[in-house]
């Protein structure tokens, strides 16, 4: 055989090798799905046999942030490891019919030319597939099509009925009849089914868009258990909570749970059916967390409150009658399993503290791929603790909500392991310092009775802030 046609048999067994070797990635994402909507978490009154199955296989990791509590700055840091301060993106984009109805190319969007994971797992050799919700700008050169991914089928703004949902798929809108949250995974199976034999890895990111509201309508079978459930409400006596209508919210929300969980077990038994289980790394996480009645509130980030009308505590200038802007754990914590066959030990749990920034470096490591940014990146490669091999590692995490909408603020968070302090710099009358071990639930703001040793503590988070409001210029840093 001469050398140059020998040669050209090495490289390509080598590569058929390294793609072999290289674990596909299937990453599940929610929206809206608050840290104790999953059995694991071990709510009451929580129905998740499919993810309770997923847990025992996988790492459950409770102390799984993001860094900014609502859609799309979250989805923006996902996909690229950095803050949305340095993105442009700080709150949810409005459609751009509403946000900018005199110039629709003025609404706020991904930047294309930003690196982000899918454009560099595909220079990587991996396939790359969006389906559900992007919520990152809708203007064309924001679209997933042209930041990386292959294939996209889903919808480009922030929400879209619970049913007969219109979809983009193959580059036309269309209108398609029956549960968004069925019809997704629907285009997640056929995407499964054309990968079989094929020896490129694959990248399939299915973003659903339950458990956001609205919750209903779901399947029969998915809200049977809840019909007459009296849920339980984590502060069903917080001043003036509108207990009634808190108890109604949660059973809708929960079946809408159910309905998530119903179709990532349809994932997984893909997922065997085409012999991919074993190399395939599955992530199952959310966007954000969520409220229900806790602290008094329903919602995300941008938070209402869940009191009865007459009772509502007064407005301000920036925070309007009936909004409760926070950084709550319920709001910045996030479910997250990772299954890794022969790799992750199953059914085991980490207290470390990780965040979405950490996804992009991440997924770099899974694909062996020869890495050299373009950006700043912000998060760290989780593989080592995926292995067990975790070190010295960082439990303590900064936050940042900038809300526009409803609201106005400059939230700017530290959180450890035992203490959280939050800082509003538009409006300070609105700090927040939490003792996390004495009070898990963040009922007992002590921002104006700081024992000496806490203020130490409460010293030591300012200047962490700071240090890494400047290291990202952050603007409100830096004013």
């Amino acid at each position: 055989m001469k050398p140059f046609f020998l040669f050209l048999l090495l490289a390509l067994g080598a590569a058929m090798s390294f793609a072999e070797d290289r674990p596909n990635i299937l990453f599940i994402y929610t929206d809206d799905q608050a840290p104790w909507a999953m059995g694991k978490s071990g709510s009451p009154d929580v129905s998740t046999p499919n993810l309770d199955k997923l847990a025992k296989e996988s790492l459950y990791v409770p102390n799984s942030f993001t860094v900014t509590p609502v859609c799309s700055p979250s989805r923006a840091s996902l996909l690229t490891s950095r803050y949305g301060t340095e993105l442009g993106i700080t709150d949810w984009i409005k459609p751009r019919a509403r946000f900018f109805k005199e110039d629709p190319s003025k609404q706020p969007g991904i930047n294309p030319d930003a690196p982000n994971f899918a454009k560099d797992l595909r220079r990587a050799g991996y396939r790359t597939a969006l389906i559900g919700k992007y919520h990152l700008g809708e203007k064309p050169e924001c679209h997933p099509l042209e930041i990386g991914f292959d294939i996209f089928t889903g919808f480009l703004a922030g929400g879209t009925s619970p049913e007969n949902p219109k979809l983009e798929k193959e580059g036309e809108e269309q209108s398609m009849k029956g549960l968004t949250v069925d019809i997704l995974t629907d285009e997640a199976l056929d995407y499964l089914d054309k990968r079989k034999g094929e020896t490129s890895p694959f990248l399939l990111c299915v973003h659903y868009r339950a458990p956001h509201a609205k919750w209903l309508p779901v399947a029969p079978e998915d809200w049977a258990p809840f019909e007459n459930m009296d849920p339980k409400i984590a502060h069903p006596d917080y001043p003036g909570l509108d207990l009634e209508r808190a108890k109604k919210m949660m059973r809708e929300y929960l079946a809408s749970v159910r309905g998530v969980d119903r179709n990532v077990g349809r994932l997984l038994e893909k997922l065997d059916e085409i012999k991919a289980q074993k190399n395939t790394v599955v992530i199952f996480t959310s966007d954000h967390g969520y409220n229900m009645g806790h602290n008094g509130i329903w919602h995300k980030g941008n938070g209402h409150w869940l009191i009865k009308k007459e009772l509502l505590p007064p407005g301000s200038e920036n925070v309007p009658s009936g909004q409760r802007p926070n950084l709550y754990d319920n709001s910045v914590k996030v479910p997250t399993l990772i299954r890794w066959p022969a790799v992750v030990e199953a059914g085991t749990t980490t207290q470390h503290s990780i965040t979405n920034l950490d996804w992009y470096p991440t997924f770099m490591e899974l694909a062996a791929y020869p890495w050299e940014p373009e950006a700043p990146i912000r998060g760290r490669s989780l593989v080592t603790l995926l292995k067990g091999e975790a070190g010295d590692w960082e439990d303590e995490v900064f936050l940042q909500y900038s809300t526009k909408h409803q609201s106005t603020t400059h939230m700017r968070g530290w959180r450890s392991h035992t203490h959280k302090l939050i800082r509003d710099f538009m409006n300070p009358g609105r700090d927040e310092f939490y003792d996390l071990v004495a009070d898990p639930g963040e009922t007992s703001n002590l921002i104006n009775r700081i024992s000496p040793e806490n203020q130490e503590i409460v010293d030591d988070f300012d200047r962490k802030i700071t240090a890494r409001m400047k290291e990202i210029e952050d603007e409100i840093a830096l004013e």
